[in-house]
């Protein structure tokens, strides 16, 4: 191996077989002498899937009990970075550095209507007129997905504590669209002890992962150029 693992965490209604293998990072990341190591948020893939709020109590340390014993590279996309951010302000020994995509000003703005938006699509409830809607209402549609899980999942979860991030003592890049309900992230940057940020210029949110520019800016930051 040329450098630490890489532990890859997706987001809501996704899964790390469709977020990253299916997107060539695992290739990408093998071919640069990585280990890599996809995790299965809890309600999703191949991870137990509560369909009780009270079963997510243990979601971050799901997470953890999967984590390499060596400190590791990571990478999460939209929940799976707000996972990362807070497994990282508990316990930042435990990372080299971080990569977090699809995150921004939606850390520090809560928006209960876009929030309740995404509650109706993953239950099978989506606006049709909202494109957004239709296109997480679709993701819950894949055979690894369970909508009630889901919807159980969203409602165990509190707003993030932004007062975390000033203990993420480990590099990080922040990387978001500049099309994504998650721009600008100048805020997350701010509030980070040691971050860069990466926009991608016309990419939304759910285009993201398997952005080049994305992916680009991701091994280079992580030293994990393929050979």
């Amino acid at each position: 191996m040329s450098g630490p693992a890489v532990v890859l965490l997706h987001g809501l209604a996704g899964s790390a077989r469709r977020t990253w293998r299916d997107n060539a990072w695992f290739d990408l990341l093998a071919d640069a002498g990585r280990e890599v190591v996809g995790v299965d948020l809890m309600g999703h893939g191949t991870a137990p899937k509560p369909h009780h709020p009270e079963g997510y109590d243990n979601f971050e340390q799901h997470v953890i009990d999967h984590l390499p014993e060596e400190p590791i590279d990571a990478i999460g996309f939209s929940l799976g970075a707000y996972t990362l951010l807070t497994i990282a302000s508990q316990t930042p020994q435990r990372f080299h550095k971080l990569v977090v995509a699809g995150v921004g000003k939606n850390l520090f703005e809560h928006d209960e209507n876009h929030s309740r938006m995404i509650r109706h699509a993953v239950t099978g409830e989506p606006d049709p007129e909202n494109p957004e809607a239709l296109h997480f209402s679709t993701l819950a549609d894949d055979p690894e997905a369970d909508r009630e899980a889901l919807a159980a999942l969203m409602a165990s979860r509190v707003a993030f504590d932004t007062a975390c991030l000033a203990a993420v003592a480990v590099p990080v890049l922040v990387v978001v669209g500049d099309k994504d309900f998650a721009y600008p992230a100048d805020q997350l940057v701010e509030a980070l002890p040691d971050a860069r940020l990466a926009v991608l210029r016309g990419v939304d949110h759910f285009a993201t992962p398997k952005s080049f520019d994305f992916i680009d800016a991701a091994l280079d930051f992580l030293d994990a150029r393929p050979f």
